[in-house]
């Protein structure tokens, strides 16, 4: 087995244990100073603020999965080279409050050192996440337009 499919492997069993919500067994996958960055913005979502460490990551993960009950995804292309995996996914999201599904597309890019995920960095479409997770049009207040109830 090569390095490439060992971790494409490795990322596969983080995104499974993630997804079932076994956080333990997701942060067996990473290294004690694991370093997560993802591009969204903090001041709607403001637990995705960069973290260090499995501690901080276990903190975001469970802030996740305290506002979603249920978590998918399909990866339908992984690319893996030496201890680089970039992966390509379609998510989905099931909110607690009521039962809506938010689904996002993502780039995913992860980097091993010895066998372990050292660094996680994500890429999202944040506009269409943030008007999913507010469950409105934010064009007009992006624009500076006045919306009827706001």
């Amino acid at each position: 087995m090569t390095v490439e499919s060992l971790n494409r492997q490795r990322v596969l069993h983080l995104l499974d244990c993630f997804a079932r919500g076994d956080l333990d067994a997701a942060l067996s996958c990473c290294t004690d100073d694991v370093d997560f960055l993802t591009h969204a913005p903090i001041d709607v979502l403001p637990h995705m603020v960069p973290r260090h460490g499995k501690k901080e990551l276990r903190e975001l993960w469970q802030t996740v999965w305290s506002r979603y009950s249920e978590i998918r995804y399909k990866a339908p292309h992984i690319v893996a080279e030496g201890d680089e995996v970039a992966t390509y996914m379609h998510t989905y999201f099931r909110k607690r409050g009521n039962d809506r599904i938010v689904q996002f597309d993502m780039a995913v890019f992860y980097t091993f050192r010895n066998g372990l995920v050292a660094e996680i960095r994500e890429i999202i479409d944040s506009y269409d996440l943030v008007q999913q997770v507010l469950e409105r049009e934010i064009g007009p207040l992006i624009l500076g337009e006045r919306m009827d109830g706001v």
